[in-house]
């Protein structure tokens, strides 16, 4: 006898088994029925789900093992001899021949090109890079600490400055030392007489070869360190002290006590090329930006002046294209962003003690940080995304933040005294740190270049081929 006749046969017997015991069977429980699917992919042949092949389905198997559950039910009466019968040949016809209840189409698919694995991998590799980035070793103590007898602990005045060739200048009461950071050589530059001094103010030009320092009776002198000479003397623009300098090619601007900025040619005998007149107290901070367009300016009057070399006019007043009052103190700290010309840095005195970040073309406020003490210097790294400062009550410490979120990556508390100076080195990885305890500090803080940059060819002659020798 076929399989086929055997199942044809069995299905007579369940139907006439059927009849007989139907009423003295318990109704089946109602169960709400809740298809819960499982997440799966896409798949471009059966859209988001599986279909079963009812084809390849066994339902004879089904229908048993159904009825088989029922069997079990604790509510159900006790079947005939004939239903027990014909349950245990099902049972047995059926196992026999066994195969899948469900059958599907084709297989799940797989994720194609490993999609999940390679995402995992690649958010897992971004994690480790940004982990080994953020792990930087800065180093607390400074790597080398040298003496600095009688700077004067003046907030105002600008004393420390290193050169593109690698020369430190400092200026110690009436005298100028000059520390060559390659072999660590020492020497006197120049003593002030005690009329004209003492010095307020130093500032190596470009080139690294010629000097600007700033004298207490109103004068700058501009020397030569390769020949240790005087190349001349600006006089005649400032009644009083000059405590700020800085640079612009062959413009010397100066910053003095009179709250004057002048802008002085040193190529032509009459030096004095545009005069602004904005501030109302001393010009403490002096910075030329990185494009040579706009000059910063801060002041013991709380403000902060943006100039532009192609608006100046000799005869006009004032020729400032932005004035911002926001900080509540005296404003000396100013450090343009290396990577962005229009970015500019601005730190205030004690009552202030905020880091302000400015658009100088439009002349928004970008951000403003509460830093907690007193700012008396800003420097950008050159090599990454991050600024230091340096303070003065109450913790006398450098900071290093990260920009623009300005966290606070770590602190240096080396000294005892307010850090009233810094300079970074021609690399931009030491900084050099001058505080009221008398003490020169260096700190390897900005960590080595990320990226090599192609050295800067400087020349020794440049713009000051025809500097007069004026007395």
């Amino acid at each position: 006898m076929s399989f086929k006749s055997i199942v044809r046969e069995l299905r007579e017997m369940r139907d006439g088994i059927g009849s007989m015991s139907r009423e003295s069977r318990s109704p089946l429980h109602d169960h709400s029925r809740r298809t819960v699917r499982r997440p799966l992919l896409p798949n471009q042949n059966h859209g988001d789900r599986f279909i079963p092949n009812r084809s390849s389905m066994d339902l004879d198997m089904a229908h048993y093992l159904l009825m088989d559950s029922r069997k079990q039910n604790k509510n159900m009466e006790t079947v005939s001899p004939w239903g027990e019968a014909y349950g245990t040949l099902l049972a047995e016809t059926l196992m026999m021949n066994r195969t899948r209840i469900l059958s599907f189409s084709s297989k799940p698919p797989t994720p194609a090109n490993g999609i999940f694995k390679d995402v995992f991998l690649d958010s897992i590799s971004d994690y480790q890079v940004k982990s080994v980035k953020q792990r930087r070793y800065i180093s607390k103590s400074a790597e080398r600490t040298l003496d600095a007898p009688e700077i004067i602990d003046d907030y105002y005045l600008n004393l420390l400055d290193w050169s593109s060739n690698n020369n430190l200048a400092i200026a110690l009461g009436n005298t100028v030392h000059l520390w060559d950071a390659s072999n660590g050589s020492t020497f006197i530059l120049l003593s002030a007489d005690q009329e004209i001094g003492p010095v307020t103010s130093v500032s190596w030009a470009p080139n690294g070869q010629h000097i600007a320092i700033g004298m207490n009776s109103s004068i700058v002198e501009i020397w030569d360190t390769t020949v240790h000479r005087k190349l001349r003397t600006l006089q005649g623009g400032h009644r009083s002290r000059v405590g700020s300098l800085s640079w612009n090619n062959h413009i010397l601007s100066t910053g003095g006590k009179d709250a004057l900025i002048i802008n002085n040619d040193v190529r032509i005998r009459s030096h004095i090329t545009q005069t602004y007149r904005g501030h109302h107290e001393e010009v403490c901070g002096l910075k030329w930006s990185g494009s040579s367009r706009q000059l910063a300016s801060g002041g013991n009057d709380n403000l902060l002046h943006i100039w532009d070399l192609a608006m100046a006019s000799y005869n006009s007043p004032t020729q400032w294209i932005h004035r911002f009052d926001d900080h509540v103190a005296t404003v000396k700290a100013l450090a343009w962003s290396p990577f962005q010309s229009n970015l500019l840095a601005s730190g205030g005195g004690s009552g202030d003690r905020c880091i302000k970040f400015w658009n100088t073309n439009t002349g928004a406020c970008l951000n403003s940080a509460d830093t907690g003490s007193q700012v008396c210097s800003l420097l950008w790294s050159k090599n990454r995304g991050e600024l230091l400062s340096s303070h003065g009550y109450t913790k006398n410490q450098l900071t290093l933040w990260k920009y623009p979120s300005m966290a606070k990556i770590t602190e240096l508390t080396g000294h005892t005294s307010r850090v009233l100076f810094m300079a970074q080195s021609p690399n931009g990885c030491t900084v050099a740190s001058a505080g009221a305890d008398e003490f020169l500090k260096f700190w390897n803080v900005f960590g080595s270049p990320e990226i090599a940059k192609p050295a800067t060819k400087t020349s020794n002659a440049g713009p000051f081929t025809d500097i007069i020798h004026i007395r």
